[in-house]
This record gives C-alpha cells, structure tokens and sequence, in this order.
C-alpha cells in the first residue's frame, strides 16, 4: 500500500537507535524526508547516513541535543522545513523508588516525557492544520495501561502527556482540518534499553540476564520481543494519509502482554 507520504518532511525525536530509529527507517522508506534528534553525535549521524542510504531520494538532516531543552527543540524545528509529521520520543527516566525521588528528578521526567511533547506539539500543530494535513505521533509506554511500580516518574510523565492528548486531539479545528494526534505504547522491545533493563534485573536478583531475558520472553503470549522495524511500520501507518479518521487513540504494541478486554 502507497501510504501517501512522499515528500512530506518528518521530525523524529531521539532517533539515532531503538523505537526513534525504526519510526525514522519507516518513513524514509515512504519517501519522507526526516530531521532526527539525539544526544549522542557518534550514534546520530550514523544513523543518518544509514538513513539516506536506505533511500537517496529523500534528506536527511541531523540536529543533536537533548529534546528536552528549548534550544534543541528550536534548533530542531528550524532544521525542517515544515513539519507534517511529528514522532515525539524520548528516553524513559530511571526505576526506582517513589520515597527516593526529589522535585528535581519529577521535573526532569516531567520536562522529557509531557511537557517537552507538548511543547513540540504546540509548536507544529497550527501550521498542520493551515496546510490541511499532520500527523502526530508521540511514543509512550505500556506501562501507561498497565503502570509498573517501579517506574511511577515514567507512569506519571507519561500519564500526563496522555490526558493531554485525549482533549487536544478530539479539538474541532484540529481533527477537522486533517489533523491527527496518537499514542503509540509499546511493550517489550529487543531495544538497548530493554536489554541494559535486563542486567539491571540480573545482577538485583543475582540471576544471569539471560536467565531475566528468557523469563520475560516467556511470559509474553508472542513469544519474543518487538523489533524496532514492526514499530516503526505501525507509526508510518498512523502517520499515512489513510489514517486521517484515527485520533485521540492510544495504540498498544506488547506482543499480547496486557491481559484486559480494553
């Protein structure tokens, strides 16, 4: 199926590896020309090199810093020409705790995973609705329907960005001119983290991380993880010009995990 997006331009936030990359790979195989954003210039430009070897046809611009701070955000922005679609992504913060964490370590999760979102959102979404066309994107978590305990910065942050969305979404001017917002929740990913996560786990519990790994395999109805690439399919699916009666939705990605009817 032709999703309907060559020659669109994408900004795609923390893309240099994981879920930000396969949402990135996805689109500049549509044709998309992409501005990608990390924190690491090594992994970030390699990454878009192999982005544009993936498809010669389209740019590829590469702006690094941590999205979270107002001047990555600009200079990002000022990077894409204009920005059709919007996949907002960033690093999820640490487990832990809640008698451990301070104000500071809630303000920083708070400013990487709603309120940096929704300042991008902020920022793009009025000139979607001019040009009759935008698709917003923003990766959050399973743990969204179904919290874990261990990540309440994480449950909450992203808790936040979620109610945000559900009203911003379903706004007439927005909706009716074309404009989408979702969310995309995904479950247990073979992604770097998942896998630091898992030696993390192991030397707790004084397990091997194989042993965690083959554990938390197992208790997933799939039968193994994600890959970043059947991810980044369904952002570009979300992101396509077919999916324009799609919005206010969250889209859950586990693998079968999460065990209610809705």
């Amino acid at each position: 199926m032709d999703l309907g997006l060559n020659g669109r331009w994408a900004l795609v936030c923390a893309a240099s590896k994981g879920l930000g990359r396969g949402c990135a790979e996805a689109l500049v195989g549509e044709g998309v020309n992409v501005v990608i954003t990390a924190r690491g210039e090594a992994d970030l430009l390699s990454t878009a090199a192999a982005l544009k070897a993936l498809n010669p046809a389209v740019e590829v611009k590469a702006v690094i810093g941590d999205i979270a701070t107002p001047e990555a955000r600009a200079a990002a922005l000022a990077a894409c020409p204009q920005v059709d679609i919007l996949v907002n992504n960033a690093g999820g913060p640490p487990p832990g705790d809640f008698r451990d964490w301070d104000r500071a370590q809630w303000i920083a999760a708070l400013d990487a995973n709603m309120l940096a979102p929704i300042e991008l959102i902020k920022a793009t979404v009025d000139g979607m609705a001019a040009r009759g066309f935008g698709r917003i994107v923003n990766i959050t978590s399973g743990a969204v329907k179904a919290p874990i305990d261990v990540l309440g910065l994480s449950n909450g942050a992203r808790s936040g960005l979620t109610g945000f969305v559900a009203g911003v979404a379903r706004q007439p001017r927005l909706a009716g001119a074309n404009v989408t917002i979702n969310n995309l929740l995904p479950g247990a990913f073979d992604t770097d983290r998942l896998r630091k996560g898992f030696a993390a786990a192991a030397a707790r519990g004084g397990q091997t991380a194989d042993e965690v790994l083959a554990k938390r395999r197992a208790a997933i109805p799939a039968q193994r993880f994600g890959t970043a690439a059947e991810f980044g399919a369904i952002c570009a699916m979300l992101c396509s010009a077919h999916a324009g009666y799609l919005t206010g939705q969250n889209i859950l990605l586990d693998g079968g995990s999460y065990p209610g009817t809705y």
